[in-house]
């Protein structure tokens, strides 16, 4: 890697050809006239122009007051084409108690201000949402956004709202491992697998790093940021899973993995099921399989076929385990 800066005129040009090649990725194959994408703190606002001369319809989201008379003076010269509002999309819905203080948002206003209406599940993708996840709480992030798309909260209530956000390369690793993978594969894993398809748009190598408070490139540490869209799948709540009972498959996979190289069976065992071999043969996973081995969709049988089991159930409500993991 390099040792130096190479200084602000080599920086905006990498920034230029990146935001083209990132929003072409997204917008490719998109009727863009029906959606909307909210940009990441905007800065100077390259990706914003890039986005507007995409034909999107935008509403930006800067957390940056600095910012926004630059803003708001782009938006007062287009024809509707450009909502700006003062305000962070990662500190959405704040879990606290009272009003709602700007750079914080409250997503019922938020999508009320776009007119944007709740859509049955099944439906196309209402919104498509571009962000960069903030380094720092990276992980916590990516858990409170799985807790509302499992709930169907916050901008899930709106139907299936697709995510496009870059992640560093190591948290990209962990939604995509694969089963016998020790390391990578955790709850997280399983849980965005089961609820997202996730697809990789665009690499960006340690040369130019994009920061979360402007859209300018500095050194950093990571290998690659990950452009990554997550969007949710039509057939997540069919079958024995749905957004009222979700907390409690959470749990469950949490639970199984928090020991990746244990036995199923044993954690069944712990549970107090006096059959759990009968419900292994059933599934037909092996009675010695390790619960870093299963696959997604195994879990998600697993939960349903355990649904008709009270003890497992009553297990659940007494360690309702909904905090977001860090």
């Amino acid at each position: 890697a390099p040792e130096s800066d190479p200084g602000p005129r080599s920086r905006t040009s990498a920034s230029l050809v990146c935001a083209k090649r990132c929003i072409g990725k997204i917008t490719e194959g998109n009727h863009l006239e029906k959606k909307y994408f909210f940009p990441p703190p905007s800065g100077p606002g390259v990706l914003t122009r890039t986005l507007l001369n995409a034909g999107v319809r935008v509403v930006a989201l800067e957390s940056h007051s600095a910012f926004l008379p630059n803003l708001q003076s782009l938006e007062n010269s287009l024809d509707g084409q450009l909502k700006v509002i003062y305000g962070d999309f990662f500190r959405l819905d704040p879990l606290i108690a009272g009003p709602v203080k700007p750079p914080a948002v409250c997503s019922e206003k938020l999508f009320e201000s776009m007119g944007v209406v709740a859509v049955p599940w099944r439906a196309d993708v209402p919104v498509k949402i571009f962000g960069i996840l903030p380094q720092k709480k990276e992980r916590n992030t990516l858990w409170r956004l799985l807790f509302a798309l499992y709930e169907c909260s916050s901008i899930y209530r709106y139907g299936r709202v697709e995510l496009n956000i870059f992640i560093s390369e190591k948290e990209y690793k962990v939604l995509t491992a694969k089963p016998g993978e020790v390391k990578a594969y955790q709850a997280l894993t399983v849980l965005w697998q089961v609820g997202c398809e996730i697809q990789l748009l665009h690499m960006v190598s340690i040369l130019y790093q994009l920061t979360y408070n402007l859209f300018f490139f500095q050194w950093l540490p990571n290998d690659h940021l990950c452009l990554v869209r997550l969007t949710p799948r039509q057939n997540l709540f069919t079958g024995g899973l749905k957004a009222t009972n979700s907390a409690t498959f959470i749990f469950m996979v949490k639970q199984c993995l928090a020991k990746p190289k244990s036995r199923l069976i044993d954690r069944l065992n712990s549970w107090s099921l006096y059959n759990g071999r009968k419900l292994l043969r059933e599934l037909e996973i092996p009675e010695n399989a390790r619960t870093v081995n299963l696959y997604p969709e195994d879990y998600r049988r697993l939960f349903e076929a355990l649904q008709n089991c009270s003890v497992f159930t009553e297990s659940c409500a007494e360690t309702p385990d909904r905090e977001v993991c860090k």
